[in-house]
């Protein structure tokens, strides 16, 4: 894992120094660039020469954002992909824009493609679930799915990862029906969208100043705890060196895998709340609903 480390820093450098110019973005492990929200995070994985593929679009007003960073580590080049952990309001808020100027394939696991093609909705968000304001904020939060029509796409179900040589998926279930995570086996780089975050996310507090910690999946907004657990338990198994999560600064090192290792040990006691209307029994789909002029 030492040898590990080593060799991203010495390639993270190698990255950073190719960028004179400034805007959005930071290297926050070989190869990945963090673009952060207030709420949420995008990633931009670099493929070479100027390749790449995006991981999440944000929200509604992230997309030129997003773009002045494609401009700052990529030259303006459009990715190869866009893929999804999940498809979240807060993860998609910009791709039926970036779609549009990119003209790219969109991938997210078989299992959230009703709420990417309109025909179902997420379940209600739980503001019950206590930890903070944003949780108690929550029941104001888009749930709605969109429509991309062909534009979206299934993930290989061989785990590949399109555009992305040498990185797997990982269905990863419980903050969404179709969550998935990306694991890079050589740098154990673990992309895990909201399977478990680093930051207290039901905290308005905690998100402000972005204080540390591998915390839960977003309590508000997840509707089945018996498969968020086993995700959990999956991705802490993999042992990885970097925390690549949706909400919170990204982690690394041992400290981060401690961490991990103990939410999954005790995810009973930690992570499901006290009290919540998904607790006892998870949710159902929601079919999608109709649209009036």
């Amino acid at each position: 894992m030492a040898q590990c480390s080593v060799r991203a820093q010495h390639r993270r450098k190698r990255m950073s120094a190719k960028v004179k110019q400034k805007g959005p973005g930071q290297v926050v492990a070989t190869n990945i660039v963090c673009v952060p929200f207030s709420l949420v995070n995008t990633y931009m994985v670099a493929t070479g020469n100027d390749s790449w593929v995006l991981v999440d679009a944000g929200l509604f007003y992230s997309a030129g954002k997003i773009m002045r960073a494609a401009e700052r580590w990529f030259r303006g080049a459009k990715p190869s992909a866009i893929i999804l952990t999940h498809g979240h309001f807060d993860h998609v808020g910009s791709l039926k824009k970036l779609v549009q100027r990119w003209d790219v394939p969109v991938y997210a696991h078989e299992a959230e493609m009703p709420f990417l093609t309109g025909k179902a909705d997420y379940p209600a968000p739980d503001p019950t679930v206590g930890g903070g304001l944003l949780a108690l904020m929550s029941w104001m939060f888009p749930r709605k799915g969109i429509d991309l029509g062909n534009r979206v796409q299934p993930l290989p179900s061989n785990g590949s990862v399109p555009g992305l040589k040498n990185w797997r998926w990982i269905h990863t279930p419980g903050h969404s029906e179709g969550h998935v995570s990306f694991f890079h086996d050589g740098d154990k780089a673990l992309i895990a969208g909201d399977a478990f975050v680093t930051v207290k996310q039901e905290s308005l507090t905690a998100v402000i100043t972005r204080r540390q910690e591998v915390h839960r999946p977003p309590a508000y907004f997840t509707p089945d705890w018996e498969a968020a657990r086993r995700s959990v338990q999956e991705l802490a198994a993999l042992e990885p060196y970097s925390a690549i999560t949706g909400h919170g600064v990204p982690m690394s090192g041992p400290r981060m895998l401690r961490d991990l290792q103990a939410l999954a040990r005790n995810f009973d006691r930690v992570a499901i709340p006290k009290h919540g209307r998904y607790v006892r029994r998870p949710a159902q789909r929601v079919p999608a609903m109709p649209e009036f002029a």
